[in-house]
């Protein structure tokens, strides 16, 4: 650090500490501004209690009438997934018992394999 910047820092420091003593809150000032905060901060809510309960057919829990609304689509999904599932998707009833499907459309011993002679070995 230079002399200049050192002797300018404390002149800055000089001026700030000056400032510093020089402000004065007059008395009661204080206590009147926490005063009006005080007036000035919202009251919590009161809990309001019902006297009637909401119908079932409101379904609040579910997130009302969109959220029925969703949970009958994805319900009505599953169940139409699960009774014809596209035929892409292995079957859920021979992964769980380790049955192992084809997937190939023909066998191993059919006509076309050996109608062009693929079938026979060279020796």
């Amino acid at each position: 650090m230079t002399e200049k910047s050192k002797t300018d820092m404390d002149a800055v420091e000089r001026a700030l500490s000056a400032a510093r003593e020089d402000l004065k809150v007059p008395e009661g000032l204080m206590a009147r501004v926490l005063a009006d905060a005080q007036a000035m901060t919202p009251k919590p809510p009161r809990a309001v209690v019902r006297s009637v309960r909401a119908p079932v057919w409101r379904m609040s829990f579910l997130g009302g009438w969109r959220g029925l609304g969703g949970l009958v689509a994805a319900t009505c999904a599953g169940f139409w997934i699960g009774i014809a599932p596209p035929s892409a998707w292995p079957d859920a009833g021979a992964l769980l018992l380790g049955v192992e499907t084809s997937t190939t459309p023909y066998s191993d011993d059919s006509e076309a394999l050996s109608v062009y002679g693929w079938d026979i070995e060279e020796s």
